[in-house]
């Protein structure tokens, strides 16, 4: 027995290896290694790939071709802690190289080395699985996997580690994946603003840094704001900004403060903890460029507010943003022009820079090199001019203006789109106005009237509607080709284009000339349509077709069927009959070259001597009749308001020119140009006459236009009988006249038989020509008639108020019948 023991010790003995150390100096032999089933093997394997792979990334690279990462993913979740914890470190380190990066997607590895954060793990596991997270969550697809397998909230807890480099990673990890909007809630809903704030006080500048920029990163989301108010995060920023030492932390927490001032109750805070005077002292103590300019940044940020503003105001935050001005440094002194933008929508603050001097640093700055500078100087220009003729005389007398003029050129939209805004507001200042158009600030605006920038062609058009009230400007703008695109941008289909272009045309339109081009190019007829439709009528589309309407009263009463006591008519008027709104109305020439027929006649006005007829122009109002010089003072004064005098002596240099061209050409286009020339209406004059002579010298209101009712009624065929209205053929006398002049046009004066609205209007054109106030109203089946003012009867207290009445000129001439009367309404119907 005892020897068959013996034997079977002995032969067990030689079944087992005796333990061989193993030395080996090629990659290749260790990472072979990772494949055995020992785990002291295994152990020591992973360390030497760990060693081996921190001595740089060509060793990385190398451990990777040799098929080193699949292994080491597997080891990461070996049973045993050694094994497992040398994995992790050595995946740590090698996870930095980009290669490394791309191999380990087709692993799915972010699972394991989560699980490696658990508390149970010793902290050179947190150390470099964190480090491992760090190296990957800068890819995006990654950012990805760690928020979908909950990575957030262990990278959160190890914030409070006790080691340094644990912290280190983790914020950092933590920065990464906040970059991605849904990880920044993520952070406020897994309270991770606590730990965040308290590594603001570590002793390492680099943990200290990177929590801020996480702070500020997060800070952007609105619930985390709110959080961050009420983890006292303000108080903590604000110790940074107190203290020194932290000066490096400076600039990031101005960038803290400035997102968290999105939020009204944010300014509230600051106020109470006395944070804004922190602030404003810091910007007048702090040497530090970057940290002054985003001082600057948090002031414009507090200045959204109106209620902001005026606390600034009175914390004389003027003073600290002017000083400011004077540091040679672009990115301050952009962010100083952006606060002074903002800070200066306050009335107050506006006069404030002005008497520290600010404007003219300000306006030298539009010379700067850089785009953005340039931009921020006219934005705060723009700001500080707006309602405030005082600072654009300042900018003027810096000689701003022809820098403006010069940055309307910009190749930078945003410097193109302020300089126009600040030239739009010194337009208001007749002196300014000149100055500016003297720097040819017109053709640089039309160049910009072709942008395809929605908010540097609205700019463009203040600027020229501005600038346009001047009639010099009119005629700039004329000459340098601006009506058209102005026109064009009619048909913009942005709401806030097309009614900024309606604008421009209304103060364009002040005048004939300009007024006729608009409509050459095309104004009216987009007019009519724009407020034809119940979406893009508004206010300044009627406003427009108004002014058009009012410099050619032919198309306005032809279209509207209305001329008001002010729509002043003058030889070239006629009246083609009731045109509908969308529909062109046919020049005079038009109607000149049809063959007679049976339509109704187009009655028009002429007592232009001969030599003062008519010829190109049939609504001219520079009539120089010698009947017109009897005119009354009121008739003048209406007369110099609608036509400028100074656009009058251009208009006849121009003619004259033409006259010159004219003769030049060959005899045959003379032919055509007389061709359709109105005749003189000889017996208008007469009745012009005649009305200036014995109407003019009455002095009784009344007298007058009854008067004038009965030349009126008289003229044109005499009282006629309501019933016997039938009788009254006028139809005929028109038809016969229009025979025998071989046209289809009739002179007002030719007309001895004349229903109402024949009466009417000669009734308005003999009535603005001896200065008595009269509108003149179309109706329906042949009807019109006018409406004149009365003085009421006097008043024992207050001024008596006008009241309206309608003349008769048909039934009762010269009998007055109050608006809106039974006797009224039945003259305006049947």
């Amino acid at each position: 027995m005892g020897k068959k023991v013996k034997k079977e010790a002995e032969t067990f003995q030689k079944d087992v290896f005796d333990p061989l150390p193993i030395e080996s100096k090629t990659a290749a032999t260790v990472v072979l290694m990772l494949s055995s089933p020992e785990e002291e093997v295994l152990a020591k394997a992973c360390e030497a790939i760990h060693k081996f792979a921190e001595k740089g990334d060509e060793n990385k690279t190398s451990l990777m071709c040799l098929g080193a990462i699949e292994p080491l993913c597997r080891l990461i979740s070996h049973e045993d802690k050694t094994v497992s914890r040398n994995a992790v470190m050595a995946l740590g380190v090698m996870a930095s190289n980009n290669e490394v990066k791309k191999c380990l997607k087709t692993l799915d590895v972010i699972p394991a080395v989560i699980s490696k954060l658990s508390p149970e793990e010793n902290i050179a596991v947190h150390e470099f699985a964190t480090l491992c997270l760090t190296s990957l969550s800068v890819d995006f697809s990654y950012k990805i996997q760690i928020f979908d397998h909950k990575g957030l909230e262990p990278l959160i807890q190890l914030l409070s580690s006790p080691d340094p480099d644990v912290k280190k990673n983790s914020v950092e990890c933590i920065f990464n994946l906040v970059q991605d909007i849904q990880n920044r809630a993520a952070v406020q809903r897994l309270n991770g603003l606590p730990p965040l704030l308290d590594l603001l006080r570590s002793e390492f500048p680099v943990i200290q840094q990177l929590a801020l920029r996480t702070i500020e990163n997060i800070t952007t989301d609105s619930e985390t704001r709110v959080a961050f108010r009420n983890v006292q995060g303000f108080d903590r920023i604000l110790e940074l900004l107190s203290t020194r030492e932290f000066s490096e932390l400076h600039e990031g927490a101005l960038r803290v403060i400035c997102n968290c001032l999105e939020d009204s109750e944010a300014m509230q805070l600051i106020q109470t903890m006395g944070g804004l005077e922190q602030i404003l002292q810091f910007v007048g103590t702090s040497t530090l460029p970057e940290a002054q300019a985003n001082a600057a940044k948090a002031i414009a940020r507090m200045a959204q507010s109106s209620e902001n503003r005026k606390i600034l105001h009175e914390r004389n935050v003027e003073k600290a943003l002017t000083d400011l001005l004077m540091q040679d440094n672009e990115s301050v002194r952009t962010a100083v022009c952006q606060a002074v933008a903002a800070v200066s929508k306050n009335l107050s603050s506006r006069d404030t820079f002005r008497c520290l001097d600010a404007i003219g640093p300000i306006v030298q700055l539009l010379n700067s090199e850089g785009s953005e500078l340039r931009t921020a100087a006219a934005e705060a220009l723009s700001s500080l001019t707006n309602s405030n003729y005082l600072n654009a005389y300042a900018i003027y007398d810096a000689g701003g203006d022809e820098l403006l003029v010069q940055q309307l050129r910009d190749s930078c939209t945003g410097a193109a789109v302020y300089a126009a805004s600040v030239l739009t507001n010194m337009a208001s200042q007749e002196e300014l106005r000149r100055s500016i158009l003297a720097h040819e600030a017109m053709p640089a605006l039309v160049e910009l009237l072709h942008s395809t920038d929605n908010n540097t062609l609205i700019s463009a058009m203040q600027a020229v509607a501005s600038l346009a009230c001047d009639a010099e400007a009119r005629l700039e703008l004329r000459n340098v080709g601006g009506l058209s695109p102005l026109v064009q941008l009619l048909k913009s289909i942005h709401a806030e284009i097309w009614r900024n272009a309606c604008w421009a045309i209304s103060v364009c339109a002040n005048d004939e000339i300009t007024a006729l081009e608009l409509c050459s190019a095309g104004a009216l007829e987009i007019l009519q349509e724009i407020n034809l439709s119940p979406h893009r009528n508004n206010k300044f589309s009627e406003l427009a077709l108004q002014k058009l309407l009012d410099s050619n009263l032919s198309l306005k009463y032809s279209l509207t069927g209305h001329l008001s006591a002010s729509n002043i008519t003058t030889d070239g008027f006629y009246d083609p009959g009731q045109i509908r709104m969308g529909h062109q109305v046919p020049t005079l020439e038009d109607i000149s070259k049809q063959a007679v027929n049976q339509h109704r006649a187009t009655i028009a006005v002429n007592g232009k001597p001969p030599d003062q007829s008519i010829t190109k122009e049939p609504d001219d109002r520079k009539s120089d009749s010698p009947t017109e010089t009897t005119s009354s003072s009121v008739m003048s004064s209406k007369r110099s308001s609608k036509t400028p005098s100074k656009m009058k002596g251009k208009g006849q240099k121009e003619d004259e020119k033409k006259k010159d061209e004219d003769e030049s050409k060959p005899q045959q286009e003379t032919v055509v140009d007389e061709a359709w020339s109105l005749p003189y209406d000889a017996a208008f004059h007469k009745l012009l006459k005649e009305a200036a002579e014995s109407i003019s010298p009455l002095q009784d209101e009344v007298k007058m236009y009854t008067a004038l009712a009965m030349l009126v009624c008289e003229a044109m065929g005499g009282q006629v009988e309501p019933e016997k209205l039938h009788d009254f053929l006028w139809e005929l006398h028109i038809s016969e006249l229009k025979f025998e002049a071989c046209s289809n046009i009739v002179l007002i004066g030719k007309i001895k038989k004349g229903t109402y609205f024949h009466r009417a209007l000669l009734f308005k054109v003999l009535a603005d020509r001896i200065g008595l106030s009269c509108s003149l109203i179309r109706g329906e089946y042949n009807r019109a008639w006018n409406e004149i003012l009365i003085a009421g009867p006097k008043k024992r207290y207050g001024n008596s108020q006008p009241e309206s009445y309608i003349i008769d000129l048909m039934h009762q001439p010269g009998n007055l019948m109050k608006n809106n009367s039974p006797a009224a309404l039945a003259y305006q119907t049947i």
